[in-house]
């Protein structure tokens, strides 16, 4: 028992840094990205908000200062190290049902396993964070030129003053607890498979980096790349899901544009094509790539200097 409580501890001290380092070099990167997913479909005639990642940067910039690509990053800074102890916390323990003797290394397929189990403690627990964290960096999706010509300047329309006042007024206004939790389905569709794919990508590249299961001699470079193409692979592999989960947690609680994912879906395709639903997908593989290199590497560190 004491041995199992200090692997648990481990991988929770491990995985709350590493959360940590990813959350400050993908930020950025993620604002944009809900930037991109968020803003409303151009009218007939009419050119879209932004017409690009670059551009989403430059009219953050011009709005609202550097500090507008960090917006929402409260909710996640308070929760991100939380989350990320549980899904290492929740695989290390997958990792010690599913293996065959103590000590033994796990397959391939066997880390796909661990990590869509530990997808779905993590999709229970981000839904509200990821409700409070898009609603802040869509707000300034809705920006609003206030003069005309080379002088014009940008003023983005602020709904929410910061995370607790978004908690605020969905528990007040949106249905009590029940409401930070909209958008739960299409969270777990995102992390189960999600972290699925990119446990097992993990795995499966230490382990050719290696030549074989043994991986524990693999130098920083090899597990910066392992990391990098792991989180690469996560978003890949559940994106449109992603921006459907966006979609619908902005959405309005009143007057509603979406009844559920299935109809979020239809209607992105009616109105966008298979483009909508991969929205911001630059800056999301921009941002997982380095983010998840970080993390990864922040965790083996970590947990290697623990012993």
């Amino acid at each position: 028992m004491n041995l199992q409580m200090a692997e648990v501890a481990k991988d929770l001290t491990a995985g709350t840094i590493g959360g940590a380092a990813q959350l400050i070099v993908g930020h950025p990167f993620d604002t944009i990205k809900v930037k991109l997913q968020s803003q409303p479909v151009p009218l007939p005639g009419q050119l879209p908000r932004y017409s690009g990642a670059i551009d989403a940067v430059k009219q953050t910039l011009a709005a609202e200062g550097p500090r507008g690509l960090y917006k929402g990053m409260g909710a996640p800074l308070a929760t991100v190290a939380a989350l990320n102890a549980v899904l290492f916390t929740v695989r290390g323990q997958m990792e010690a049902l599913l293996r065959s003797e103590p000590g033994a290394p796990l397959t391939v397929n066997q880390q796909v396993v661990a990590g869509a189990g530990a997808g779905v403690a993590v999709a229970i627990l981000a839904t509200p964070t990821e409700l409070i964290k898009c609603r802040l960096q869509a707000q300034g999706a809705l920006a609003s030129v206030v003069a005309d010509g080379p002088g014009a300047t940008v003023t983005a329309a602020v709904k929410y003053g910061g995370p607790m006042d978004v908690a605020t007024r969905v528990l007040r206004s949106e249905g009590g607890v029940r409401g930070l939790f909209k958008g739960l389905v299409p969270t777990m569709a995102r992390e189960v498979p999600g972290n699925a794919a990119m446990f097992g990508v993990y795995e499966a590249l230490k382990q050719y980096f290696a030549g074989g299961p043994d991986t524990s001699g693999l130098d920083r470079g090899s597990l910066i790349m392992a990391g990098g193409i792991a989180g690469g692979a996560f978003w890949a592999s559940v994106y449109p899901t992603d921006v459907i989960k966006s979609a619908i947690q902005i959405d309005d609680y009143k007057n509603p544009k979406y009844s559920g994912s299935i109809d979020a879906l239809k209607k992105i395709l009616k109105a966008e094509g298979i483009g909508g639903l991969y929205k911001g997908f630059g800056p999301a593989m921009g941002r997982s790539v380095p983010a998840n290199a970080a993390c990864f590497l922040a965790y083996e560190i970590v947990r290697s200097s623990l012993g």
